[in-house]
């Protein structure tokens, strides 16, 4: 069984001081993706025995940025997705592995009064064309805060939030389009109706306390691994960023080689 967490921290070095490690530690996870790291490698002395890192910083300090901690040597490592508008905010990497492909991803947000909403629809165009070119090559996991919450179940208030980051009709219909071009949706999968089941919440208005969030991060595989799926989780009750983690479990015990 392949465990993986994928988890934005909003920021690592703080959350290092809010309990990171002890999560870490505790999980044992064979795959640990991280997104918004908000920093350069050797900004933080993070020791890890027995796991590989790598990382894929923004050209921008303290902003954006992904991780990814394993215990199982990749055959490639690749940063970002080939594409010069996109790859300077260290929002991909991609581990190959005999049996698979592992992307995690910090997808961009299309901001306060949705001022980056046209870019980010070439985004999730650029990002699906990457994808369905690993998976024409072997089956993808893919993890990350995709910065979308796909169906009104997927937010508390689902009627007020219409025309906001997030969860405009655009970014809906290109995650949909993403799902149907072969991919599933890992919790929804096991859980499809299962609410009030978010991985983010505002720092105002005591948000978390109420429950009133989103669910916008997200384990993603090919369609073909998902008679492999065990558990795919999302962690509400652990702290240290605005976001919690979610887990997959995959039965896939000879995709390592």
């Amino acid at each position: 069984m392949l465990r993986f967490v994928s988890w934005n921290v909003n920021g690592l070095r703080a959350c290092l001081a809010k309990g990171f490690m002890d999560y870490f530690n505790n999980q044992q996870a064979d795959f640990f993706c991280i997104q918004e790291t908000k920093m350069q490698p050797g900004q933080a002395d993070i020791q890890m025995p027995g796991y590989f890192q790598f990382w894929n910083s923004a050209d921008k300090k303290g902003y954006s940025g992904t991780a990814i901690f394993t215990r199982h040597e990749p055959m490639q490592v690749h940063n970002g997705i080939d594409i010069d508008l996109h790859d300077h905010e260290g929002r991909v990497i991609t581990l190959e592995y005999p049996g698979f492909y592992l992307v995690t991803c910090y997808t961009p947000n299309s901001q306060r009064g949705l001022t980056r909403l046209e870019y980010r629809a070439q985004w999730e165009d650029d990002f699906l064309a990457y994808i369905s070119s690993l998976t024409r090559r072997k089956p993808l996991v893919f993890c990350g805060d995709l910065n979308v919450a796909h169906q009104e179940i997927d937010l508390r208030n689902p009627a007020t939030n219409h025309q906001n980051a997030g969860f405009t009709d655009l970014e809906r219909e290109k995650m949909t389009r993403l799902l149907e071009s072969g991919y599933v949706d890992t919790f929804r999968h096991l859980y499809p109706d299962a609410k009030e089941r978010y991985s983010w919440w505002s720092y105002i208005n005591h948000a978390r306390e109420k429950n009133v969030g989103w669910r916008i991060d997200y384990f993603i595989v090919s369609a073909s691994l998902s008679e492999k799926i065990r558990e795919a989780q999302i962690h509400e009750e652990v702290l240290g960023s605005d976001h919690c983690p979610v887990s997959l479990s995959l039965d896939m015990p000879s995709a390592l080689g």
